[in-house]
């Protein structure tokens, strides 16, 4: 079943010089895929995510997201699909300081009217699998940067999205922190069947995804394959990142 399928997409931004930012591009994703964007800077990566998550538009060509159009929609109904069909994992984690973890988790489940009883079982749940259970009555101001993430992605995925959108997710950790949030997302993509797009500029980072798709200059520039061996697949990331002229860095497996 797929839940992302993108046809012809383009994104162009009109000006005293026209730029296109997105030339016709087209891929899908299957249910319970971890596909990861990489490419140079200015190639297409954050437009693309805008496009998918609906903060902008497309020029031409066509998003299905579950088999629904969100750019058909009205803005009302956006919005709407925005929060029961999409989880958002950013850079910044973008949580709410006045809140404590819990309060943060269980917001998307807030705001969709869900029952305390509800909510309460849920938290449950998903702190114990993410190992944060301990943290739930702290604010976020009092819990590390790898703690803040994983709250973040608990968050993301609690109302159960068709797709958890993905952006630099370890962008602002160390390589430990990083570690552990890319084993905390490959493991609910494993037990959730959760559908993963995550941009990153990190080959070590990617090479935990199944498929690594790469832009450049707004096209689609190539796709890999992950298999069975991590070390060989990063090795290929590496590989088709310095055909692509991109910026790489740290290129060991520092994370194992």
């Amino acid at each position: 079943m797929k839940i992302l399928e993108v046809e012809g997409l383009g994104k162009i931004y009109k000006g005293k010089v026209s730029h296109c930012a997105l030339d016709r591009i087209s891929f899908s994703i299957d249910k319970g895929e971890f596909v990861g964007i990489m490419g140079p800077s200015g190639s297409g990566k954050t437009t693309l995510l805008n496009l998918l998550a609906t903060i902008d538009t497309p020029s031409h060509g066509i998003i299905l997201i579950n088999g629904k159009n969100p750019h058909a929609m009205n803005r009302k109904e956006k919005a709407l699909f925005r929060r029961n069909e999409l989880g958002f994992v950013f850079q910044q984690f973008n949580l709410l300081d006045t809140l404590t973890v819990e309060e943060n988790i269980v917001l998307p489940l807030a705001l969709n009217g869900v029952k305390t009883h509800e909510m309460d079982k849920e938290v449950a749940r998903i702190s114990r699998q993410f190992g944060i259970e301990s943290l739930l009555n702290k604010r976020i101001y009092e819990i590390s940067g790898g703690q803040m993430q994983r709250t973040a992605i608990a968050r993301a995925i609690i109302h159960k999205p068709s797709l958890i959108l993905a952006d630099e997710p370890t962008g602002n950790l160390d390589s430990k922190s990083s570690k552990a949030v890319m084993e905390t997302l490959t493991e609910i993509n494993r037990s959730e069947k959760a559908t993963t797009l995550m941009v990153t500029h990190d080959p070590v980072v990617a090479s935990y995804c199944k498929r690594v798709i790469f832009i450049k200059d707004g096209k689609l520039y190539n796709e890999i394959y992950r298999g069975d061996n991590r070390p060989v697949f990063f090795q290929k990331i590496v590989d088709v990142l310095g055909h692509l002229g991109g910026d790489i860095h740290s290129l060991t497996i520092r994370n194992g």
